[in-house]
């Protein structure tokens, strides 16, 4: 797991360099056959890499995006109308059975259809009409780390080719970032140690990073066997909130931006209940750097928009120092294998 994550730069840029030709090309069939609805479906840390493309496509196209839920073709049998939609499946390995049959009923109905994967010879890449490569090179750790981050650049580019107002240039800062997040792996791996008997946790954020919030927990479920919830900030008011008490773990990714103002609000409500607020900021917001109880500031100023894979890197390695700490073996979870197929 921790070679993995720390192979991201790499991945990112090849993600990057080597899908831009096929990225073009997609623009250019796009303008002429623009979609009204974009429906992702996907499974597991995948489908947290959809939620950020939900957030990212709507935010930056205004075109309206669904997240499917494949049982209700695969066990209610009910055909949704998928004319004149874009259907973007997201897998890693490229064989969850369900997130293809979404695909395959979308096909039949002449939507256009994506498919995003680290497999070029899987089902999802066969079924796919348009198919883009996360260069991730083979995943060996059960815990997805690069082929999320992998999946997030896709997203950036799938906007881009929709229309978003996104530089290409500014997406290649982000593996810079990453290589800087990956810097404090020293650091994270001593805050890490505080946490060894911790069983339970919430994650929070908002907008671009709700998934991180998402993907971040999972990492603890699957690696460390903490009981991590993950909520919006502005969900957690309305009921979660109760079950703070002194010295809770609350983890927050706490970009500056928009999200910002909110979060303060949330973060001085657990500062009253003296919870433990572990905050994943930027030098971008000295407000957050000053709040948190703990702190996880990576040494650059970055815009909310590219924020997201550079945020979630220390929280991979927060899980996998964690693991160690624990004695687990992240790269045994149990019960867990790497593919898990789903109808």
């Amino acid at each position: 797991m921790l070679e993995e994550i720390r192979q991201q730069p790499e991945t990112l840029e090849a993600t990057l360099r080597l899908e831009m030709r096929r990225i073009e090309k997609f623009r250019a069939l796009v303008s002429r056959r623009k979609p009204r609805l974009i429906v992702l479906v996907a499974r597991g840390t995948s489908d947290n890499a959809a939620q950020f493309g939900r957030y990212l496509i709507e935010i930056t196209t205004g075109i309206p995006v669904a997240l499917a839920a494949p049982s209700v073709s695969t066990l209610y049998g009910v055909r949704l109308d998928l004319r004149e939609t874009m259907v973007i499946a997201i897998s890693q390995s490229g064989e969850s059975t369900d997130t293809n049959l979404v695909l395959e009923q979308a096909r039949k109905q002449n939507a256009i259809t994506v498919g995003v994967t680290n497999e070029s010879r899987s089902s999802l890449a066969k079924l796919a009409e348009h198919v883009f490569l996360v260069r991730a090179g083979k995943e060996k750790s059960v815990a997805a780390t690069k082929t999320y981050t992998g999946q997030l650049m896709m997203m950036y580019l799938i906007a881009y080719a929709l229309g978003a107002k996104i530089r290409v240039s500014e997406l290649e800062r982000i593996a810079d970032a990453v290589q800087l997040a990956i810097g404090l792996e020293g650091e994270i791996a001593a805050l890490s140690e505080r946490y060894r008997f911790m069983d339970h946790a919430v994650v929070m954020a908002r907008g671009l990073n709700y998934a991180n919030a998402f993907e971040f927990a999972l990492k603890m479920m699957e690696t460390c066997y903490v009981i991590a919830e993950r909520f919006s900030s502005a969900d957690f008011q309305h009921g979660p909130i109760a079950m703070i008490e002194h010295g809770f773990p609350a983890f927050l990714f706490a970009p500056a931006g928009v999200t910002w103002p909110g979060m303060k609000e949330m973060c001085l409500k657990l500062k009253a209940l003296n919870a433990e607020m572990i905050f994943i900021t930027d030098r971008r917001n000295p407000e957050a750097c000053e709040m948190g109880t703990r702190l996880i500031c990576l040494p650059e100023k970055l815009p909310e928009i590219l924020t997201p894979i550079p945020y979630i890197v220390p929280a991979q390695l927060f899980a996998a120092a964690l693991a160690g700490h624990k004695g687990i073996d992240p790269d045994k979870p149990r019960t867990l294998n790497k593919v898990t197929k789903t109808i």
